[in-house]
């Protein structure tokens, strides 16, 4: 029997572009597709009809060669493709099917779509879980390492993730027929639900693993060692790749964050990357100038010279003493800010030579205690 022309299968004329060529196809697809006319031998027929006149005519070469020599330019391994049955049809041409039936390559998602039928449970991702640790600033200056417990689900060894017993095997569902999916036919519409009897899965474990009921993963409680980078700030967070939940039947885990707060210190704060520090000192240290030995984060010793006439906050800037730059190598600045030591009680000796300097520095003396306090405030002002 002489073939019919592959224009006339579509519908379409040599000169149609090729969206209409996919728009005649997509419209012949629905029309005969198998699961919308189940057990219909001449439906099927023309499906495949379409199928094969599609593959011609949406490939530039083929489709010369057609235009030219006809039916006969097919053949000798150069031709189109004879389709045995529906499924290869779906394989070939998915993103047609997808783009009509929503995705996926089927009608809804039962009996000739998608491809091939699954042959164990569909993989999922396992989800990241988080964990708080607290760290002095010392700590986050030098860096440290916190050891943290934390209940994970983990892939199981006695199935090696697979969730069945004794080296046995998931089997396909009947009722889905291992697509995980079943149709219901609305009139013009299919609508697919995910199968009850495998849950979605398209396999069975008729002999699940006693460990993790047959999930592939159990949880378990697990300790671990965080190790915290010099110069974290705090409220930062870590994250250790996959180390949270296991993903279920060979499903990716999720990660573990860890989220750092720094409690603060009394005699040291953080700015940014210096590492700030107020250092009391007496007023002729500061008139004078000194040298004033100071013991930072990290335990060592570091000489600060003051310089004479110092005013109460001007910052002493010691560069590369700081908080550690995370990625480079640079380092933030020991920044010390000189505060004065206002004594609260006086020998006479110490008043009157403290009274004395005031009448030197110009300080009016309306009254002994007003003359020196005047002084302080106009020093500190």
């Amino acid at each position: 029997m002489a073939k019919q022309d592959y224009y006339a299968i579509l519908g379409v004329s040599k000169t149609s572009t090729p969206e209409e060529i996919k728009k005649a196809y997509r419209k012949l697809a629905l029309q005969y597709h198998p699961d919308k006319n189940p057990d219909n031998k001449q439906a099927e027929d023309k499906f495949k009809e379409a199928a094969e006149a599609y593959e011609v005519l949406s490939d530039p070469e083929k489709k010369q060669r057609y235009d030219q020599f006809g039916h006969a330019g097919m053949g000798q391994g150069g031709g189109h493709q004879h389709y045995g049955n529906a499924e290869e049809i779906f394989e070939q041409f998915g993103d047609i099917f997808g783009s009509i039936f929503g995705g996926g390559g089927g009608f809804g998602g039962q009996g000739h779509n998608r491809g091939r039928a699954k042959t164990g449970p569909t993989p999922q991702d396992g989800s990241d879980l988080s964990q708080e640790i607290s760290i002095t600033l010392q700590e986050a200056f030098l860096g440290t390492k916190k050891n943290v417990g934390v209940y994970r689900y983990q892939t199981c060894t006695d199935c090696n993730g697979n969730g069945a017993a004794d080296n046995s095997k998931a089997t396909i569902c009947s009722s889905c027929r291992g697509h995980g999916q079943v149709v219901q036919q609305q009139g013009f519409f299919s609508y697919a639900r995910p199968c009850s009897t495998c849950k979605g899965q398209g396999v069975i474990i008729s002999n699940p693993c006693k460990t993790c009921n047959g999930q592939s993963r159990a949880q378990k409680h697990e300790r671990l060692t965080i190790t915290v980078p010099a110069g974290i700030f705090n409220g930062a967070q870590l994250r250790l790749a996959e180390k949270g939940d296991a993903g279920v039947f060979g499903g990716r885990s999720g990660d573990l964050f860890i989220k750092v707060t720094v409690t603060e210190q009394t005699n040291f704060v953080r700015r940014e990357h210096d590492l700030v520090t107020k250092l009391t000192l007496t007023y002729p240290q500061l008139v004078l100038g000194c040298q004033i030995e100071i013991e930072t984060l990290d335990g060592s010793k570091e000489n600060i010279k003051v310089p004479s006439g110092c005013p109460v906050g001007k910052e002493i800037v010691m560069p590369g003493k700081g908080f550690p730059i995370l990625g480079k190598t640079a380092r933030g600045n020991l920044v010390i800010i000189p505060q004065c030591h206002i004594p609260t009680k006086l020998n006479a000796e110490a008043k009157n030579a403290l009274l004395e300097f005031s009448n030197h520095a110009g300080t009016p003396d309306s009254s002994k205690d007003g003359g020196i306090t005047g002084f302080f405030k106009k020093f500190l002002g």
